[in-house]
């Protein structure tokens, strides 16, 4: 386990990567004993200062979510990030690529909360009838870290890669949809570059939500009505180039774009 100075130090890194766009070598590389709780906490310290500069917390994203990307980690579960007011993009907004390292965007089925989940006993009944609605979404994420050279404690302290998501105006009730069997199409510049199916996400993007309420009820933190979260992508991850359109259509629930300049 780290010391707190050298958590401040990496925090401090992370920081001054996003801020300047210059990445930094992976964080493992530099302490091989640096864990999941030291990465967790590093997180926090960035998102704390943002907090206290004046941003929002709007919600959380999972990531590691399917199996094949866990088994390539060595991991057993799932990380989690923050999603913050200022990270939110808008499809009719074109979003200027430089301004992220090395920027790619994941297909999601977003929750949004309609009521507050419980905490460390959270279960998948809890997360369907707090849900008000899923949504057509798609993440930016990006990295700090050189290249996309992550291991696992690199992609949490460096708030699980996140850096932006963009929700389609349709809304659709849990009752009114199978979560499980939303099948997913992205296009790139109107040429398809990937296609999944939402029970990618732990066979369950529910089963994620439920994970995420009980991981950060260890942190203190509870997800609240009004919460946007993203379970985990439907397909891998496309770099997003200058120029890029993007354009995400979900079988039964809508569709999402994102335009890059």
């Amino acid at each position: 386990m780290l010391t707190d100075a050298v958590r401040t130090e990496l925090a401090d890194e992370l920081e001054l990567a996003e801020r300047d766009r210059v990445a930094i070598d992976p964080l493992v590389a530099r302490y091989p004993d640096i864990d999941v709780v030291d990465a967790y906490e590093i997180q926090l310290i960035n998102i704390r200062r943002r907090l206290d500069s004046g941003a929002r917390v709007v919600g959380h994203k999972v990531g590691l979510s399917s199996k094949a990307m866990q088994q390539m980690m060595g991991v057993d579960e799932p990380d989690y990030g923050h999603l913050l007011a200022e990270m939110e993009v808008y499809e009719d907004v074109p979003v200027e690529a430089g301004r992220y390292l090395f920027p790619r965007v994941e297909v999601e089925v977003g929750f949004v909360l309609g009521a507050d989940l419980p905490g460390a006993d959270c279960t998948e009944d809890d997360v369907l009838a707090a849900t008000v609605a899923f949504a057509p979404a798609i993440e930016l994420i990006d990295s700090r870290i050189k290249d996309w050279k992550i291991g696992l404690t690199d992609t949490i302290s460096d708030n699980a890669s996140s850096a932006g998501f963009v929700l389609g105006p349709e809304r659709v009730a849990p009752n009114d949809i199978d979560i499980k069997a939303i099948d997913a199409v992205l296009t790139r510049n109107g040429e398809v570059v990937a296609e999944g199916r939402s029970d990618a996400v732990l066979g369950d993007p529910v089963i994620a939500v439920a994970w995420l309420a009980r991981k950060v009820a260890s942190f203190g933190v509870r997800l609240k009505a009004g919460d946007i979260v993203l379970p985990g992508s439907c397909t891998r991850a496309i770099d997003a180039r200058p120029g890029d359109a993007f354009h995400a259509e979900f079988a039964g629930l809508g569709s999402v774009r994102l335009q890059f300049i």
